[in-house]
């Protein structure tokens, strides 16, 4: 029994869970699709070549097997080499 002096008293008490500060929802989500579609796409461009073997070169230097090093020779056209004037 519960005397006059003592009182039960029951209370509900409801915790909603605090969002932590993120009120923008998918905008996370959204950024490392983003971020994860540019580290795939530098991937196939500069690491994938890169392990096969294979660059794309836009300069070919081609060097002959002899060079005609011989100063006596003479020039081969008409405006090249020396003057006659």
């Amino acid at each position: 029994m519960v005397s006059r002096r003592e009182k039960i008293v029951m209370a509900t008490v409801i915790n909603n869970p605090d969002s932590g500060g993120r009120d923008g929802g998918g905008s996370g989500v959204i950024v490392g699709v983003i971020v994860a579609i540019i580290i795939l796409v530098l991937f196939f461009l500069y690491a994938l070549p890169a392990i096969r073997g294979t660059t794309k070169s836009g300069t070919t230097v081609n060097i002959p097997d002899k060079i005609n090093v011989d100063v006596n020779q003479q020039p081969s056209g008409g405006t090249g080499g020396q003057s006659n004037y």
